[in-house]
């Protein structure tokens, strides 16, 4: 992506040329990024958050804000982003949905698609987030007198 967008300012700054096909790659290489990508950073832990109180929670604390958090947010989140998207998406491949410039990529349906596959690799990552969160609170557990002995 990076490469691309250098040959896309060296051919339309240096040889005043270009392909908005190869302007609407760029863009459709950067939201495949984000959109396929965001499950496996919150499973790598690498979503920015606002940590002001919970570096200093110990784990089983850290993982009950993260259970919450994924049952509360994340999870209604992805499934109203689906729902709402769902529409949506249908329509653009009703019609095969292409770019509205000329010489642009007609494949705009695919891009949109994406929105659906990212809501749901994100529910599929946050449900395994809340059993992960599960068995670490699960497993912190103090035992018993009764059930040391």
């Amino acid at each position: 992506m990076v490469l691309l967008t250098c040959l896309i300012v060296v051919l339309r700054y240096g040889f005043n040329l270009g392909w908005i096909a190869m302007q609407e790659s760029v863009m459709y290489l950067h939201g495949m990024v984000f959109l396929l990508g965001s499950a496996h950073t919150l499973r790598v832990n690498g979503h920015v958050r606002v940590d002001i109180f919970y570096r200093r929670f110990c784990p089983t604390k850290q993982a009950k804000v993260d259970l919450f958090g994924s049952l509360l947010l994340l999870m209604p989140v992805n499934i109203f982003i689906f729902m709402i998207s769902f529409d949506y998406v249908i329509r653009a491949w009703r019609v095969m949905e292409t770019s509205q410039e000329a010489g642009g990529i007609p494949g705009v349906f695919l891009l949109k698609s994406l929105i659906l596959l990212f809501s749901f690799t994100m529910l599929l990552q946050g449900i395994a987030e809340v059993i992960r969160n599960m068995v670490k609170v699960s497993l912190d557990k103090p035992l018993s007198e009764a059930e040391s002995q």
